[in-house]
Formats: C-alpha cells, sequence, structure tokens
C-alpha cells in the first residue's frame, strides 16, 4: 500500500484535470483493465471490479511527470523515481506506453492533452533516491569498443551479486530456464537447461569447453562435475569472476575449471577448444560486430567441433515496417530506458542476422530451437522472487534501482509473451577438412535418454 505524503493537497481542477487526462488516454474507469487511485485516496476502478494492476498517482503532478514529455522513458522514469507507482502485478503495465502513443498520434488530441498536463504542478512530492544511470559511456570510445564493452558490461552485472542471488536459482543462471513438463520450479527448469546445452554439446570426458560470458560459472561447473570436461569461461565482469571462482572452488572443481576476466576479442592465442558455449552473451555484441564475434569463436573451435549460440534476439524488427511506424519509434524514444537504467549499448538483432553472420565466418547451422515461451515463465519466477525480497533488495542496491529491475524484468515478460522478442538456441557446428559435423542422424540422444 502506497502511503500518500500528509501534506498533499489538490484542487478539485487538479482532480478534473487528472481524470480528463486518463479519459482521454485509457478511457472511461469502468472500460480500463486497471485501477486508478488518486493523492486524495479515491480509487477509480473498472465496472466489473477486476483490476490487472492498480496505477497509483501520489500527488497532482504525477501524470504530468508521467507524460511530458510524451515518450516511454518519461512514463518508466516516473515510476522508477516514485512520481508514480504500480501496486499488483506488474507485467500488464507494459501495455500502458502503447496505448498512451496510439492516443497521442492525433495533433488535436495531443494539444488538448497538453493543456491539460500543463494545468498539473510540474513538481512531486515523492521521491525514490537517485536514479542509477549508464552515462559518458562515450568517454570509452565508439559503441561496441572493448573498453566501452566493458563499461556497459559492468554497469549491467555489477549491481551486486548479493541483489542477483536474492532472486537467481541456487546456480545463480542469469539466463532463460527450460521447463520440462509437469516442472515449474526454477532451480530444476535451470538445472534442464544446463543439461539440455551440455547433451546438444555431445560433451563427453576430457574436452575442454570455453564458455563465452560464463556468469557466476554455473555451467562450467555443471559441465565438469557431470561431463568430466575441462572448461574455461571469461566475462568482464569482476565481481562475477570471484563469485564463479568461489564456487568452482567450494565444489572441489578448481583442477578442472578457471575463469578469467577478458573480452572475446582478446582471445587471439591458438588454443583450440572442442565445444563451445555462449549463452546470453550475443545480445552485448552489437550487430556490426557479429561477424568478429563469431569469427572468433571459429578460430577457437578446433574442426570438428559444436558451438551453441542461446540468445535474445528481435521479433519485431524483422517483421515489415512502415515509415510513421519508424517515426513514432524515435519520437517515443523505444528502448532508451533498457539503454539507460539496465544494457547500454544492449543491441538485440533478428535471427537472420546472427545466422548470416555465423555462416559468414564458416559455421553450419545444425540445429535451431526457440525457448521463447521458456523465458516468460522464467521472468515471471524472477519477478515473483524479487518482490517477495523486495526488502533487502531495497537495502542493498536502492529503491530506485529495485523499481528499475522489477519494470524492466515485467516488460521483459510482456515482451517475450507478445512476441515481440524471442530467444534461440542455435548449434553451429565447424566442420573438419572432410566436411564432417560429428553429429548423430537424429536428435534422440539429446531429447530421448
Amino acid at each position: 500500500m502506497t502511503t500518500f505524503p500528509a501534506t498533499s493537497t489538490a484542487t478539485n481542477t487538479e482532480i478534473e484535470a487528472t481524470r480528463r487526462i486518463l479519459n482521454t488516454l485509457f478511457g472511461p474507469p469502468q472500460e480500463r483493465p486497471f485501477a486508478v487511485r488518486l493523492w486524495d485516496g479515491t480509487t477509480d476502478r473498472p465496472a466489473d471490479g477486476r483490476s490487472r494492476f492498480t496505477l497509483v498517482l501520489p500527488d497532482p503532478g504525477a501524470l504530468r511527470r508521467m507524460l511530458l514529455p510524451p515518450s516511454e522513458l518519461a512514463i518508466a522514469e516516473a515510476y522508477i523515481s516514485g512520481a508514480a507507482d504500480v501496486e499488483g502485478n506488474m507485467e500488464p503495465t507494459a501495455e500502458l506506453p502503447e496505448l498512451v502513443a496510439r492516443h497521442m498520434g492525433s495533433l488535436g488530441i495531443y494539444l488538448r492533452l497538453l493543456r491539460s498536463l500543463l494545468s498539473l504542478p510540474s513538481a512531486h512530492t515523492v521521491q525514490r533516491g537517485s536514479l542509477r544511470r549508464a552515462h559518458r559511456l562515450w568517454r570509452h570510445g565508439m559503441s561496441h569498443a572493448p573498453t566501452r564493452d566493458a563499461q556497459a558490461v559492468q554497469f549491467h552485472y555489477n549491481v551486486g551479486n548479493d541483489f542477483y542471488a536474492l532472486w537467481l536459482d541456487r546456480r545463480m543462471v542469469y539466463s532463460c530456464a527450460y521447463f520440462e513438463p509437469g516442472v515449474d520450479d526454477l532451480d530444476m527448469a535451470q538445472e534442464a537447461k544446463l543439461e539440455l546445452i551440455c547433451r546438444k554439446l555431445r560433451l563427453t570426458p576430457g574436452e575442454q569447453l570455453l564458455d563465452i560470458g560464463c556468469g557466476w560459472g554455473a555451467l562450467l561447473c555443471y559441465a565438469a562435475e557431470r561431463y568430466g570436461v575441462y572448461a574455461f569461461g571469461i566475462t568482464l565482469s569482476e565481481p562475477q569472476a570471484e563469485e564463479a571462482r568461489a564456487r568452482i572452488a567450494a565444489a572441489g572443481l578448481s583442477e578442472r575449471c578457471r575463469v578469467e576476466v577478458q573480452d572475446y576479442r582478446e582471445m587471439t592465442d591458438v588454443h583450440r577448444f572442442d565445444k563451445i558455449a555462449s549463452i546470453g552473451m550475443v545480445e552485448h555484441v552489437g550487430h556490426d560486430k557479429l561477424p568478429v564475434y563469431f569469427a572468433t569463436a571459429y578460430r577457437a573451435l578446433k574442426p570438428g567441433g559444436l558451438f551453441l549460440n542461446h540468445g535474445i534476439i528481435s521479433l519485431s524488427d524483422a517483421r515489415p515496417k512502415r515509415v510513421l511506424d519508424t517515426l513514432m519509434a524515435a519520437v517515443w524514444k523505444r528502448d532508451a530506458f533498457i539503454q539507460r537504467y539496465v544494457f547500454p549499448d544492449g543491441h538485440l538483432v533478428p535471427f537472420a542476422d546472427v545466422v548470416a553472420a555465423a555462416e559468414g565466418v564458416g559455421f553450419e547451422t545444425r540445429d535451431v530451437e526457440s525457448l521463447r515461451e521458456h523465458y516468460v515463465k522464467t521472468l515471471r519466477h524472477w519477478v515473483a522472487r524479487l518482490e517477495a525480497q523486495a526488502a533487502d533488495a531495497i537495502r542493498l542496491v536502492g529503491e530506485s534501482t529495485y523499481r528499475v529491475w522489477r519494470l524492466y524484468m515485467s516488460a521483459s515478460a510482456h515482451a517475450f509473451a507478445t512476441a515481440g522478442i524471442g530467444v534461440v538456441q542455435t548449434l553451429f557446428a565447424k566442420p573438419d577438412a572432410a566436411g564432417g559435423s560429428h553429429l548423430p542422424l537424429t536428435r534422440q540422444d539429446v531429447y530421448f535418454r
């Protein structure tokens, strides 16, 4: 329950203006799928009483803060700063920016809304602390230069190991889980995902495995322990590397596993691996660097070896677009929230571009599996676990950062659920001199053991 400031006062004019704006953008209260609670404690509810969530406006300036300037970023910043709040299920709120953008398509409506918004106070009385923004990355070179990539990755992952541990599974796997029939336990689903990766790579004892973007070392430990491989992982986050090394040592796997803080482009030695995995790393690479990324993996892999690339892709960007769609995306500052607060320099590309880049350096595509629905379930688990640990999360990282992650993961779940984005596991082979892939004729060994 949101506590309203004792000093909140408002004239009937401000309440009327707020309701007029809400009606214009979302329709009358009885037709909306959500409730709205105003700073005076009154709540407007749908006619059937079923609210997917409650939008809380803690003072008369809340809508002005949300909608001026009109952009997805302004709405997000209003929530994470405390100028507006959300009670209940956060995921459906991802539809609000699109509803606002759709209703602001008419110049006449926009001008009327602008007059109403400007009649509201510009300040708000609630502040949830300073906002953690990614800024000044340009000081570290052009986008996806090695030094800048390191800064971007550290911004995302160096929030703190303890923070991630609050809502990840016990192995701290920070990527889509794999929910087998009848399983809804996150720990079991993440272990099933690790098992699936190892099976697809056809790991055998004594092989050398490279994990590009190894996170906290879950795949390294699992593959070494269950499949007897020697595993080497790289990450750009020192806190991740430290935690991974500690977990490796605790499992008694220090002679089989090693983790280094290293950019994938620094792997210029002649060492060749039998198998390579990259789980949730390609999202950080950038479209123009995909050929470099895949060429690096190709050089590091022995002939006849396999490379499993698991990454999020853009489904919406692959679809036909109107000129108006492109213009609205720019004006609406779509993805600006993620760029500024979550994944600076992170870019999702269509799957066709990923495959083209891989095959362009010599890889052969052997297996493709979409796990989109699995990521919806994974994110919903993460959000529920984060919300259950809200007090500890706020103590560790502050309320604004907690709000960023609650919003980001809820919006991501919505994007996966509505097919705006997807996640794909792709198995690439590096054929040997005779063109052999060293793979069985069917996938029965993966799914029917």
